[in-house]
Protein backbone atom coordinates (compact mmCIF):
# COMPACT_ATOMS: atom_id res chain seq x y z
CA UNK A 1 0.00 0.00 0.00
CA UNK A 2 1.36 3.42 -0.96
CA UNK A 3 0.93 7.00 0.39
CA UNK A 4 -1.64 9.18 -1.37
CA UNK A 5 -0.55 12.27 -3.41
CA UNK A 6 -2.29 15.14 -4.22
CA UNK A 7 -1.41 14.95 -7.98
CA UNK A 8 -2.55 10.88 -7.87
CA UNK A 9 -5.97 11.77 -6.66
CA UNK A 10 -8.56 12.14 -9.26
CA UNK A 11 -11.81 13.92 -8.85
CA UNK A 12 -14.68 12.55 -10.95
CA UNK A 13 -18.76 13.55 -10.77
CA UNK A 14 -22.06 12.56 -12.44
CA UNK A 15 -25.95 13.99 -11.58
CA UNK A 16 -27.73 11.30 -9.51
CA UNK A 17 -30.78 13.01 -11.98
CA UNK A 18 -34.04 11.80 -10.19
CA UNK A 19 -32.51 9.47 -7.55
CA UNK A 20 -31.36 11.49 -4.82
CA UNK A 21 -28.28 9.95 -2.62
CA UNK A 22 -28.52 6.21 -4.95
CA UNK A 23 -24.95 6.55 -6.87
CA UNK A 24 -25.72 6.68 -10.56
CA UNK A 25 -24.40 3.83 -13.42
CA UNK A 26 -20.81 4.29 -13.64
CA UNK A 27 -20.69 5.10 -17.13
CA UNK A 28 -20.41 8.99 -18.58
CA UNK A 29 -18.46 9.84 -16.04
CA UNK A 30 -16.66 13.44 -16.02
CA UNK A 31 -13.73 13.57 -14.62
CA UNK A 32 -12.39 17.37 -12.73
CA UNK A 33 -10.03 19.88 -13.32
CA UNK A 34 -9.36 21.36 -9.78
CA UNK A 35 -6.70 23.38 -7.31
CA UNK A 36 -8.04 21.19 -4.56
CA UNK A 37 -11.37 18.92 -3.50
CA UNK A 38 -11.74 19.09 0.37
CA UNK A 39 -15.18 16.89 0.55
CA UNK A 40 -15.22 14.83 3.62
CA UNK A 41 -17.32 12.55 5.59
CA UNK A 42 -18.10 14.28 8.85
CA UNK A 43 -20.48 12.66 11.51
CA UNK A 44 -22.53 14.04 14.56
CA UNK A 45 -21.18 13.02 17.79
CA UNK A 46 -22.81 12.11 21.38
CA UNK A 47 -21.32 11.87 24.48
CA UNK A 48 -22.68 10.00 27.31
CA UNK A 49 -23.91 12.74 29.80
CA UNK A 50 -24.20 9.94 33.45
CA UNK A 51 -22.56 10.99 35.93
CA UNK A 52 -21.29 7.59 37.49
CA UNK A 53 -18.91 7.01 40.65
CA UNK A 54 -16.03 6.41 39.03
CA UNK A 55 -16.40 9.60 37.74
CA UNK A 56 -15.88 8.75 33.84
CA UNK A 57 -16.88 8.99 30.55
CA UNK A 58 -17.98 5.40 29.85
CA UNK A 59 -20.16 5.66 26.52
CA UNK A 60 -19.41 8.22 23.00
CA UNK A 61 -21.69 7.48 19.84
CA UNK A 62 -21.70 8.65 16.13
CA UNK A 63 -24.97 9.78 14.80
CA UNK A 64 -25.92 11.77 11.86
CA UNK A 65 -23.60 10.82 8.55
CA UNK A 66 -23.42 13.67 6.06
CA UNK A 67 -20.62 15.47 3.75
CA UNK A 68 -19.49 18.58 3.50
CA UNK A 69 -16.46 20.61 1.27
CA UNK A 70 -15.78 22.33 -1.72
CA UNK A 71 -14.06 22.28 -5.19
CA UNK A 72 -12.12 24.74 -5.82
CA UNK A 73 -10.14 25.33 -9.34
CA UNK A 74 -9.90 28.49 -11.98
CA UNK A 75 -12.30 29.48 -13.71
CA UNK A 76 -12.84 28.31 -17.27
CA UNK A 77 -15.45 27.60 -19.70
CA UNK A 78 -17.39 24.49 -19.32
CA UNK A 79 -15.78 22.85 -16.52
CA UNK A 80 -18.22 24.56 -14.03
CA UNK A 81 -21.42 24.25 -16.20
CA UNK A 82 -22.80 21.79 -14.32
CA UNK A 83 -22.73 22.99 -11.14
CA UNK A 84 -23.37 26.37 -12.03
CA UNK A 85 -26.72 25.63 -13.09
CA UNK A 86 -27.71 23.20 -10.51
CA UNK A 87 -26.65 26.52 -7.82
CA UNK A 88 -29.09 28.41 -10.22
CA UNK A 89 -32.00 26.17 -10.52
CA UNK A 90 -31.71 25.52 -14.95
CA UNK A 91 -30.09 23.71 -17.00
CA UNK A 92 -28.04 25.55 -19.24
CA UNK A 93 -29.99 26.29 -22.35
CA UNK A 94 -28.63 27.00 -26.06
CA UNK A 95 -28.30 30.86 -27.09
CA UNK A 96 -30.77 32.37 -29.86
CA UNK A 97 -29.43 33.28 -33.34
CA UNK A 98 -31.06 35.93 -35.13
CA UNK A 99 -30.82 34.51 -39.17
CA UNK A 100 -31.92 36.18 -42.42
CA UNK A 101 -31.37 39.95 -41.00
CA UNK A 102 -30.32 42.68 -43.16
CA UNK A 103 -26.90 44.46 -41.00
CA UNK A 104 -25.36 47.33 -40.98
CA UNK A 105 -22.15 47.75 -38.61
CA UNK A 106 -21.37 51.43 -37.69
CA UNK A 107 -20.79 52.90 -34.21
CA UNK A 108 -17.08 53.84 -32.13
CA UNK A 109 -15.03 52.05 -30.16
CA UNK A 110 -16.64 50.89 -26.66
CA UNK A 111 -19.96 51.68 -28.76
CA UNK A 112 -20.03 49.59 -31.81
CA UNK A 113 -23.58 48.89 -33.34
CA UNK A 114 -25.32 47.15 -34.96
CA UNK A 115 -28.39 47.35 -37.14
CA UNK A 116 -30.93 45.48 -38.71
CA UNK A 117 -33.73 46.73 -41.20
CA UNK A 118 -36.31 44.82 -40.00
CA UNK A 119 -37.41 42.78 -37.16
CA UNK A 120 -36.53 42.88 -33.46
CA UNK A 121 -33.76 41.36 -31.23
CA UNK A 122 -36.11 41.77 -28.41
CA UNK A 123 -38.28 39.79 -29.73
CA UNK A 124 -35.94 37.50 -30.77
CA UNK A 125 -34.83 37.03 -27.41
CA UNK A 126 -31.24 39.28 -27.61
CA UNK A 127 -30.29 40.44 -23.73
CA UNK A 128 -28.01 43.49 -22.47
CA UNK A 129 -25.16 41.34 -21.05
CA UNK A 130 -24.91 38.59 -24.07
CA UNK A 131 -22.10 38.15 -26.03
CA UNK A 132 -22.75 37.91 -29.90
CA UNK A 133 -20.81 37.22 -32.75
CA UNK A 134 -22.02 37.67 -36.36
CA UNK A 135 -22.08 34.34 -37.64
CA UNK A 136 -22.68 34.43 -40.69
CA UNK A 137 -22.89 37.11 -44.01
CA UNK A 138 -20.39 38.45 -46.30
CA UNK A 139 -18.92 40.89 -43.72
CA UNK A 140 -15.19 42.37 -43.13
CA UNK A 141 -13.26 40.05 -41.55
CA UNK A 142 -12.67 42.61 -38.94
CA UNK A 143 -16.23 41.87 -37.90
CA UNK A 144 -16.78 37.89 -37.97
CA UNK A 145 -17.75 35.86 -35.33
CA UNK A 146 -15.88 38.48 -32.91
CA UNK A 147 -17.15 38.66 -29.15
CA UNK A 148 -19.39 41.57 -28.90
CA UNK A 149 -21.10 42.04 -25.01
CA UNK A 150 -24.27 43.72 -25.49
CA UNK A 151 -24.79 46.87 -23.53
CA UNK A 152 -27.58 48.73 -25.19
CA UNK A 153 -30.56 47.41 -27.07
CA UNK A 154 -33.59 48.21 -28.37
CA UNK A 155 -35.75 46.79 -31.40
CA UNK A 156 -33.58 47.47 -34.35
CA UNK A 157 -30.18 48.08 -32.53
CA UNK A 158 -27.56 46.43 -30.42
CA UNK A 159 -24.79 48.34 -28.87
CA UNK A 160 -21.76 46.60 -27.62
CA UNK A 161 -18.37 46.32 -26.67
CA UNK A 162 -15.81 43.98 -28.17
CA UNK A 163 -14.53 41.59 -25.61
CA UNK A 164 -11.05 41.52 -27.37
CA UNK A 165 -10.80 45.54 -27.31
CA UNK A 166 -10.38 45.78 -31.16
CA UNK A 167 -12.35 47.67 -33.38
CA UNK A 168 -15.17 46.89 -36.11
CA UNK A 169 -15.20 48.06 -39.68
CA UNK A 170 -18.28 50.19 -40.65
CA UNK A 171 -19.96 48.34 -43.52
CA UNK A 172 -23.59 47.27 -44.48
CA UNK A 173 -26.23 46.60 -45.01
CA UNK A 174 -24.95 43.18 -45.80
CA UNK A 175 -27.93 40.71 -46.58
CA UNK A 176 -28.82 36.69 -45.26
CA UNK A 177 -26.36 38.12 -42.07
CA UNK A 178 -26.63 36.41 -38.35
CA UNK A 179 -26.17 37.22 -35.17
CA UNK A 180 -26.18 34.64 -32.50
CA UNK A 181 -25.79 34.48 -28.70
CA UNK A 182 -22.62 32.14 -28.54
CA UNK A 183 -22.82 28.87 -26.15
CA UNK A 184 -25.60 28.32 -23.28
CA UNK A 185 -27.04 30.40 -20.67
CA UNK A 186 -28.77 29.85 -17.11
CA UNK A 187 -30.39 31.68 -14.74
CA UNK A 188 -32.58 31.72 -12.08
CA UNK A 189 -36.31 30.86 -13.66
CA UNK A 190 -39.16 32.02 -12.67
CA UNK A 191 -40.85 28.45 -12.63
CA UNK A 192 -39.69 24.97 -13.44
CA UNK A 193 -36.66 24.84 -11.03
CA UNK A 194 -34.23 21.96 -11.28
CA UNK A 195 -33.35 20.46 -7.65
CA UNK A 196 -30.14 18.24 -9.23
CA UNK A 197 -27.57 16.46 -7.10
CA UNK A 198 -24.31 14.60 -7.67
CA UNK A 199 -22.17 11.67 -6.95
CA UNK A 200 -18.57 12.85 -6.43
CA UNK A 201 -15.41 10.25 -6.54
CA UNK A 202 -12.02 10.96 -4.87
CA UNK A 203 -9.61 7.74 -6.53
CA UNK A 204 -6.32 7.44 -4.51
CA UNK A 205 -4.51 5.08 -7.37
CA UNK A 206 -1.50 5.42 -5.03
CA UNK A 207 -3.47 3.63 -1.92
CA UNK A 208 -5.47 2.67 -3.86
CA UNK A 209 -8.82 3.86 -1.99
CA UNK A 210 -12.21 5.28 -3.23
CA UNK A 211 -14.59 7.45 -1.73
CA UNK A 212 -17.44 7.73 -3.19
CA UNK A 213 -19.37 11.28 -1.55
CA UNK A 214 -23.20 10.74 -3.30
CA UNK A 215 -26.59 13.16 -2.56
CA UNK A 216 -24.26 15.82 -2.85
CA UNK A 217 -25.89 19.86 -4.09
CA UNK A 218 -24.59 22.37 -4.61
CA UNK A 219 -24.73 25.18 -1.56
CA UNK A 220 -22.57 27.76 -2.46
CA UNK A 221 -20.47 29.32 -5.76
CA UNK A 222 -18.35 32.17 -5.49
CA UNK A 223 -16.19 33.80 -8.46
CA UNK A 224 -13.16 36.01 -7.36
CA UNK A 225 -11.92 38.17 -9.97
CA UNK A 226 -8.89 39.82 -8.93
CA UNK A 227 -7.07 42.35 -11.27
CA UNK A 228 -3.75 40.09 -11.02
CA UNK A 229 -3.88 37.01 -10.62
CA UNK A 230 -6.47 34.24 -12.39
CA UNK A 231 -10.13 33.76 -11.78
CA UNK A 232 -11.17 31.43 -9.44
CA UNK A 233 -14.27 29.70 -8.61
CA UNK A 234 -15.39 27.53 -5.33
CA UNK A 235 -18.17 24.84 -5.51
CA UNK A 236 -19.50 24.24 -1.98
CA UNK A 237 -21.94 20.71 -1.32
CA UNK A 238 -23.83 19.28 0.91
CA UNK A 239 -24.07 16.04 0.71
CA UNK A 240 -25.97 12.47 2.08
CA UNK A 241 -23.25 10.00 2.59
CA UNK A 242 -19.90 8.67 1.53
CA UNK A 243 -18.79 4.81 0.06
CA UNK A 244 -14.76 3.59 0.67
CA UNK A 245 -13.85 1.02 -1.35
CA UNK A 246 -10.32 0.27 -3.02
CA UNK A 247 -10.81 0.37 -6.56
CA UNK A 248 -12.29 3.38 -8.79
CA UNK A 249 -16.09 3.60 -9.22
CA UNK A 250 -15.61 6.04 -12.04
CA UNK A 251 -13.57 3.69 -13.88
CA UNK A 252 -13.57 5.83 -17.21
CA UNK A 253 -14.56 9.09 -16.86
CA UNK A 254 -14.77 11.36 -19.79
CA UNK A 255 -11.08 13.76 -19.88
CA UNK A 256 -11.78 16.90 -18.43
CA UNK A 257 -11.97 19.90 -19.99
CA UNK A 258 -9.92 21.75 -22.06
CA UNK A 259 -10.54 25.37 -21.96
CA UNK A 260 -8.48 27.76 -20.85
CA UNK A 261 -7.93 29.55 -17.77
CA UNK A 262 -9.55 33.16 -17.34
CA UNK A 263 -7.57 35.78 -15.83
CA UNK A 264 -9.99 39.38 -15.02
CA UNK A 265 -7.83 41.22 -17.20
CA UNK A 266 -9.28 39.88 -20.43
CA UNK A 267 -12.42 41.04 -21.06
CA UNK A 268 -14.96 43.67 -19.31
CA UNK A 269 -16.91 44.68 -16.77
CA UNK A 270 -19.15 47.75 -15.83
CA UNK A 271 -21.10 48.33 -12.53
CA UNK A 272 -23.22 50.89 -12.77
CA UNK A 273 -21.27 53.40 -14.23
CA UNK A 274 -17.79 52.42 -13.58
CA UNK A 275 -15.79 50.47 -16.18
CA UNK A 276 -12.68 47.92 -16.02
CA UNK A 277 -9.84 50.82 -15.97
CA UNK A 278 -11.97 51.93 -12.61
CA UNK A 279 -12.99 48.65 -11.05
CA UNK A 280 -9.72 46.71 -9.53
CA UNK A 281 -11.36 43.60 -8.25
CA UNK A 282 -15.26 41.62 -7.91
CA UNK A 283 -16.43 38.99 -6.33
CA UNK A 284 -20.01 36.66 -6.87
CA UNK A 285 -21.40 34.38 -4.65
CA UNK A 286 -24.29 32.23 -5.33
CA UNK A 287 -26.00 30.65 -2.06
CA UNK A 288 -28.34 28.13 -2.78
CA UNK A 289 -29.07 26.89 0.68
CA UNK A 290 -29.97 23.09 1.12
CA UNK A 291 -31.21 21.82 4.64
CA UNK A 292 -32.31 18.53 6.25
CA UNK A 293 -33.73 17.54 9.06
CA UNK A 294 -32.25 13.48 10.97
CA UNK A 295 -35.22 11.11 11.89
CA UNK A 296 -35.26 8.28 13.68
CA UNK A 297 -33.86 4.54 12.86
CA UNK A 298 -31.96 6.46 9.83
CA UNK A 299 -28.05 7.88 10.16
CA UNK A 300 -28.07 9.87 7.10
CA UNK A 301 -30.85 12.17 5.86
CA UNK A 302 -33.46 11.00 3.34
CA UNK A 303 -34.71 14.59 2.02
CA UNK A 304 -32.99 17.57 1.44
CA UNK A 305 -35.11 20.70 1.51
CA UNK A 306 -33.60 23.69 -0.74
CA UNK A 307 -33.65 27.31 -0.01
CA UNK A 308 -33.67 30.59 -1.84
CA UNK A 309 -30.96 31.06 -4.13
CA UNK A 310 -29.43 34.45 -2.93
CA UNK A 311 -26.46 36.48 -4.79
CA UNK A 312 -24.69 39.13 -2.96
CA UNK A 313 -20.74 39.74 -3.76
CA UNK A 314 -18.24 42.81 -3.45
CA UNK A 315 -16.37 45.22 -6.03
CA UNK A 316 -13.65 47.25 -5.19
CA UNK A 317 -12.55 50.36 -7.02
CA UNK A 318 -10.59 53.40 -7.60
CA UNK A 319 -12.21 56.32 -6.43
CA UNK A 320 -11.86 58.55 -8.56
CA UNK A 321 -15.88 58.99 -9.23
CA UNK A 322 -18.76 59.80 -6.68
CA UNK A 323 -21.07 57.89 -8.67
CA UNK A 324 -20.75 54.22 -6.55
CA UNK A 325 -20.52 56.23 -3.20
CA UNK A 326 -23.78 58.40 -4.13
CA UNK A 327 -25.45 55.05 -5.34
CA UNK A 328 -24.93 53.88 -1.82
CA UNK A 329 -26.05 57.30 -0.04
CA UNK A 330 -29.43 57.74 -2.16
CA UNK A 331 -29.75 53.68 -2.42
CA UNK A 332 -30.20 54.28 -5.87
CA UNK A 333 -30.10 50.72 -7.68
CA UNK A 334 -27.67 50.14 -10.62
CA UNK A 335 -26.76 47.31 -12.92
CA UNK A 336 -23.52 45.06 -13.38
CA UNK A 337 -22.83 43.11 -16.40
CA UNK A 338 -19.17 41.38 -16.54
CA UNK A 339 -17.47 38.82 -19.40
CA UNK A 340 -13.96 37.12 -18.96
CA UNK A 341 -12.11 35.60 -22.14
CA UNK A 342 -9.52 32.72 -21.57
CA UNK A 343 -7.16 35.12 -24.07
CA UNK A 344 -7.11 37.78 -26.03
CA UNK A 345 -8.20 36.50 -29.09
CA UNK A 346 -11.27 37.72 -31.14
CA UNK A 347 -13.48 34.46 -30.32
CA UNK A 348 -12.10 33.30 -27.06
CA UNK A 349 -13.88 31.56 -25.23
CA UNK A 350 -15.74 33.21 -22.02
CA UNK A 351 -17.93 33.84 -18.96
CA UNK A 352 -20.48 36.30 -18.85
CA UNK A 353 -22.32 37.17 -15.80
CA UNK A 354 -25.46 39.63 -16.09
CA UNK A 355 -27.09 41.29 -13.08
CA UNK A 356 -29.56 43.43 -14.07
CA UNK A 357 -30.09 45.13 -10.43
CA UNK A 358 -27.99 45.54 -7.70
CA UNK A 359 -28.39 47.37 -4.57
CA UNK A 360 -25.02 48.69 -3.05
CA UNK A 361 -24.95 48.25 0.66
CA UNK A 362 -21.60 50.37 1.64
CA UNK A 363 -19.06 52.43 0.15
CA UNK A 364 -15.73 52.95 2.46
CA UNK A 365 -12.63 53.86 1.39
CA UNK A 366 -9.37 53.20 2.03
CA UNK A 367 -6.28 55.73 3.06
CA UNK A 368 -2.50 56.21 2.50
CA UNK A 369 -0.10 57.39 -0.05
CA UNK A 370 -1.77 55.35 -2.94
CA UNK A 371 -4.67 55.87 -4.92
CA UNK A 372 -7.79 55.20 -2.49
CA UNK A 373 -9.74 52.86 -2.79
CA UNK A 374 -13.45 52.18 -2.47
CA UNK A 375 -14.96 48.61 -1.21
CA UNK A 376 -18.50 47.91 -2.53
CA UNK A 377 -20.26 45.43 -1.21
CA UNK A 378 -23.98 45.04 -3.16
CA UNK A 379 -26.78 42.41 -2.92
CA UNK A 380 -28.27 41.38 -6.25
CA UNK A 381 -32.13 41.38 -7.03
CA UNK A 382 -34.86 40.07 -9.04
CA UNK A 383 -34.87 42.34 -12.07
CA UNK A 384 -38.80 43.54 -12.16
CA UNK A 385 -38.16 45.38 -15.76
CA UNK A 386 -36.70 41.62 -17.45
CA UNK A 387 -39.05 39.88 -19.40
CA UNK A 388 -39.43 38.00 -22.85
CA UNK A 389 -39.55 40.77 -25.22
CA UNK A 390 -37.84 43.38 -23.39
CA UNK A 391 -34.05 44.34 -23.38
CA UNK A 392 -33.06 42.48 -19.88
CA UNK A 393 -33.48 38.86 -18.23
CA UNK A 394 -36.44 38.38 -15.45
CA UNK A 395 -33.99 37.33 -13.12
CA UNK A 396 -31.39 38.15 -10.14
CA UNK A 397 -28.51 36.75 -12.36
CA UNK A 398 -27.66 35.08 -15.79
CA UNK A 399 -24.55 32.97 -16.50
CA UNK A 400 -23.65 32.84 -20.30
CA UNK A 401 -20.21 29.63 -21.08
CA UNK A 402 -19.17 30.09 -24.45
CA UNK A 403 -18.89 26.01 -24.37
CA UNK A 404 -21.53 24.54 -21.82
Amino acid sequence: MGVASGVYKQVAYKSEGANYGVAPAAAAAQSMRRVSSSLSLAKDTYQSGEIRPDFQVADFRHGLRKVGGSISGELSAKTYADFIAAALKKDFVAGVTVTGASITVGGTAGAWTITRAAGSFLTDGVKIGDVVRLTAGAFNAANLNKNIQVTGLTATVLTGVVLNGSALTAEGPIASAAVTVIGKKTMIPQAGHTDKSFAIEHWHPDVPASELFTGCKVSKITFTLPATGMATVAVEFTGRDATPGSAQYFTNPTPVTVTGTMAAVNGVVKVGTATGGTITSASIEISAAQSSEPGIGSNVAEQVATGRVIVTGQITAKFDSTALRDAFYNETEVSAYMAFTADNSANSDFIAFSMGRLKINGADKDDGEKILIQTIPYQALLNTAGGATVATDLTTIAIQDSVA
